[in-house]
């Protein structure tokens, strides 16, 4: 796992919490208006079904309440830059918990879900440290995660159903700053600059770095484009063919630092 080295970037916490809610809210309307034939259709995850799909995403928003219950650890043991790269870790565990959700009747696991949400969030410090599988977290740090797993997933609900589930604007912009910083903490450095805009800009590879005028290394790329190569939903060259990604310099080639999180 790398280290997180590099400085946190701030989150305004209330934001965090509103982007949370106002996601899984998108996505509730989006599941709710789904057909039993379109709920037992394939993912792009592997085996899971859309009714899985749609299963894992309450799951990973029932996971804050869910903790908050939980004692409190008695330190913290995982940075938020450390977080992507250690999910990989728990592919087995979280695909055998996923199918074990009981979600026959997803309108009541939704309403349940957000309603436990607001309930645990409520007067819920952000530095209180959750028990999270991966480490004791700050409950600031988890939340930013779950905007991850939220945008990720609507992106894979939309691709799967032919949705158009919307994004929250502040949570998409919350997840593609967590997952270009992820990226800076892999390749540290200042040879390449990876823009995303409109949400963000950093700098990373090892190299000469870049002082003034126009950057010689350059990648730059939509924020949806951003977190499926992060995520491995899209492949480096296939998304340079597709032109949706734009590369110029000698440096500018990610193919060997993608994806992030597996």
């Amino acid at each position: 796992m790398p280290p997180a080295k590099k400085r946190t970037r701030s989150y305004d916490s209330a934001k965090t919490r509103a982007a949370v809610r106002a996601q899984f809210r998108h996505v509730r309307e989006g599941v709710l208006a789904l057909t039993p034939e379109q709920l037992d259709g394939p993912t792009r995850l592997g085996k899971w079904t859309v009714r899985e799909l749609a299963a894992h995403i309450a799951w990973m928003v029932d996971s804050v309440p869910h903790c908050l219950g939980m004692p409190e650890p008695a330190q913290q043991e995982l940075a938020l830059l450390d977080w992507p790269f250690v999910t990989a870790s728990g592919a087995d565990r979280i695909d055998e918990h996923t199918r074990e959700i009981e979600a026959s009747d997803l309108p009541a696991l939704y309403t349940r879900t957000l309603e436990a949400y607001e309930e645990g969030i409520a007067g819920a410090s952000d530095d209180r440290l959750l028990p999270i599988s991966f480490g004791a977290m700050r409950l600031a740090d988890f939340l930013v995660t779950r905007t991850v797993e939220l945008v990720v997933h609507t992106d894979d609900l939309n691709a799967a159903t032919g949705l158009d589930i919307p994004y929250d604007r502040q949570a998409l912009a919350t997840c593609t700053r967590l997952l270009a910083d992820a990226l800076a903490v892999k390749a540290p450095g200042g040879a390449v600059e990876v823009r995303i805009p409109p949400y963000a800009v950093v700098q990373c590879v090892e190299g000469p770095r870049h002082t003034r005028g126009t950057p010689p290394n350059v990648v730059e790329t939509d924020p949806l484009t951003w977190l499926r190569l992060a995520t491995g939903r899209t492949d480096w060259a296939e998304a340079l063919d597709a032109a949706e990604v734009g590369a110029s310099g000698e440096r500018a080639d990610l193919s060997a630092l993608l994806p992030l999180m597996g």
